[in-house]
């Protein structure tokens, strides 16, 4: 039975992953704009997920703990991509991806910045979501956010709080998920609050 829901947290987080930013994507492309979208938010992100990879590789965890991170920085990066795009020139996204993939390989030369990157981690990612909040409540417009993005962020660290106790039982880990997990609840809700304003006042 145990292993029976390993395996299934383990897969579904993967195959919700696989396509968790299609919808925010796919939303960006139909507006042909970013219009509620953080940017703020979608660096701190990405640099959140990139410093969590890193420290599962260099701790050597379990591949299937930490498998959807590849996929995510992927999309991430479409993401921002697109951001710049519909802003008007997407070359301004070339300096950030460039001091993504130095950071890569500056995380590991030590293992106390690889530590003190991860204990860093929570609130780089937690910053990423108040950004997004924050800018949600100063718009109060949801424009092309999609609320099943966010959702679906919120199942899969629900799932992934299950695989962390099943396996690497890494407190600095399990923290990071119940915190993003309530983050990511908050910001699904923000969300939907004013995209429901937004049709009530149509």
């Amino acid at each position: 039975m145990t292993s029976e829901l390993l395996g299934f947290c383990n897969w579904s987080t993967l195959g919700v992953c696989a396509a968790l930013k299609l919808p925010q994507i796919s939303a960006l492309l139909a507006a042909r704009s970013a219009r509620g979208l953080s940017l703020p938010s979608l660096l701190l992100e990405l640099a959140g997920f990139l410093v969590f990879l890193r420290y599962q590789c260099y701790y050597e965890y379990p591949l299937l703990t930490y498998l959807e991170y590849p996929i995510l920085i992927a999309q991430d990066v479409i993401l921002l991509l697109c951001v710049f795009h519909f802003s008007g020139n997407v070359y301004r996204a070339v300096p950030y991806i460039a001091l993504f993939v130095t950071s890569w390989f500056l995380l590991t030369l030590q293992k106390w910045v690889i530590d003190l990157a991860m204990n860093l981690c929570t609130f780089i990612s937690a910053a990423s979501k108040f950004a997004q909040l924050q800018y949600l409540w100063k718009t109060r417009d949801s424009g092309a956010v999609s609320a099943l993005t966010w959702s679906l962020a919120s199942y899969t660290c629900a799932a992934r709080i299950v695989t962390t106790l099943m396996t690497t039982n890494d407190l600095t880990i399990l923290i990071r998920f119940v915190i993003m997990l309530a983050l990511n609840i908050w910001v699904t809700a923000t969300v939907l609050r004013y995209r429901k304003t937004i049709f009530k006042g149509e």
